[in-house]
């Protein structure tokens, strides 16, 4: 058995895995299905040991923020790479570490260290979360700096 996470893309399936194999380390497209006019069907990838398949199935099915793709990161370099290119040519900043690609796909960028700082004694809590709010792109030492200051 095993479990994979499925993307219906209109028609950009291709365009999509090439992005996002791009800008996740460790990742590669692992095998595309064509049409009989050449055009891809099913792409499936492996986004750093994570399974996603994307099909170009036409219009019906948009994307929605109900579900996200997640990339935990250990430093601020990361995180500003990797929400560049995803935000790039079209794509949107979103609250508290989300944003959806050109693709209409929404991810979640966030530190390692999040839950850490997330946890524990209630006023440091709150004063992550209360900075957390105000952001788009999540910024670390920020981030820290409210836990430090709680």
């Amino acid at each position: 058995m095993s479990v994979t996470t499925f993307l219906w893309f209109d028609t950009d399936a291709e365009a999509a895995a090439q992005l996002y194999t791009a800008t996740v380390p460790n990742s590669r497209i692992t095998e595309i299905t064509r049409q009989g006019d050449g055009s891809a069907f099913v792409i499936e990838l492996d986004l750093d040991g994570h399974a996603v398949t994307l099909m170009n199935g036409g219009p019906g099915h948009p994307h929605s923020d109900a579900a996200s793709l997640q990339v935990v990161v250990d430093t601020q370099a990361e995180i500003d790479r990797i929400w560049d290119a995803l935000t790039e040519a079209g794509g949107a900043p979103g609250p508290c570490g989300w944003l959806t690609d050109r693709f209409g796909v929404s991810w979640q960028v966030v530190p390692a260290v999040l839950p850490k700082l997330m946890s524990g004694e209630p006023d440091r809590v709150i004063a992550v979360g209360t900075t957390l709010r105000a952001m788009s792109k999540l910024d670390i030492a920020e981030l820290q700096q409210a836990y430090d200051r709680a």
